[in-house]
């Protein structure tokens, strides 16, 4: 059975079983309707995935990988704020009339520093370490920009990933300082996984381990009832996953670069309410 579908049922009973709940207190969030969205959170979830044992899709329901894909490079890649640079939706309730998001994600990762080697931004930089100096323990992007928040539509959800090669193998920490788990936890992990593939191929490294880190990893109250259907679904091993092995260029990936194989899944969940 898949590992991914283990870690998400044994992170959703944690919450559920021993959370915190905001009801009481004052939050952010609202429904759509106004209501104040309310949450069970748990403080600092650690899952790792193994790249090399499987990929890790959730067999729970079916996770949109290739769409997840292009909002991956639309930010690594792309780096663009822009929602029309983007095939899907998502990003909608956050951009203003000309379709930005501000200086947020992509922006961030556009923004050209002074490194050692020259001017270059935050992939790139990736990019040239791993190829250049892979045993530095320095290889890191960060878009959590404090002088920009302010003009962001979204503070970063996922703000930085570390990576780190041991021997021939390309690892990974991502950091999340928040993450709402019914709606996004597999997107994001599906997303940074192939993000690992990805670099690996290009810098010819073999994919190693990803580790998720959440700060505040939570359940939203209208969710509760829908996570707790969720977990007891069957599970089922995990899909099989290639990347096109002639891609040499990290900016040459697109999502038709992408094979998944034999991915047996249980049905979507439609309708999902979302609080912004």
């Amino acid at each position: 059975m898949s590992r991914a579908d283990k870690l998400f049922v044994s992170m959703c009973n944690e919450i559920l079983d021993n959370g915190f709940s905001s009801e009481g207190q004052t939050v952010r969030a609202k429904w759509e309707d106004g209501t104040p969205a309310h949450t069970i959170k748990t403080f600092g979830v650690v899952n790792r995935y193994n790249l090399q044992e499987e990929f890790p899709a959730l067999t729970l329901r079916p996770t949109a990988i290739k769409t997840a894909v292009d909002e991956m490079l639309w930010i690594w890649q792309r780096k663009s704020n822009n929602i029309k640079d983007l095939n899907g939706h998502i990003w909608d309730e956050w951009a203003d009339e000309n379709g930005s998001i501000g200086k947020a994600y992509g922006y961030q990762m556009g923004v050209k520093y002074k490194f050692a080697q020259g001017e270059m931004d935050q992939v790139d930089n990736v990019i040239w370490q791993l190829k250049n100096t892979p045993y530095s323990r320095r290889i890191m992007t960060n878009i959590y920009n404090f002088s920009d928040l302010s003009e962001m539509g979204l503070e970063p959800c996922a703000y930085s990933m570390t990576f780190n090669v041991t021997g021939d193998k390309l690892n990974a920490i991502l950091n999340q300082r928040s993450q709402d788990v019914l709606a996004a936890n597999n997107w994001n992990v599906v997303q940074y996984s192939v993000l690992v593939h990805m670099l690996a191929q290009v810098t010819g490294l073999k994919p190693g381990e990803l580790v998720h880190v959440i700060s505040d990893a939570h359940i939203y109250d209208r969710h509760v009832p829908v996570i707790r259907e969720l977990i007891n679904r069957p599970q089922y091993p995990a899909p099989k996953f290639k990347l096109n092995p002639e891609i040499k260029d990290f900016y040459d990936f697109t999502t038709a670069d992408i094979i998944i194989e034999d991915y047996q899944k249980n049905p979507q969940i439609l309708n999902i309410p979302i609080a912004i």
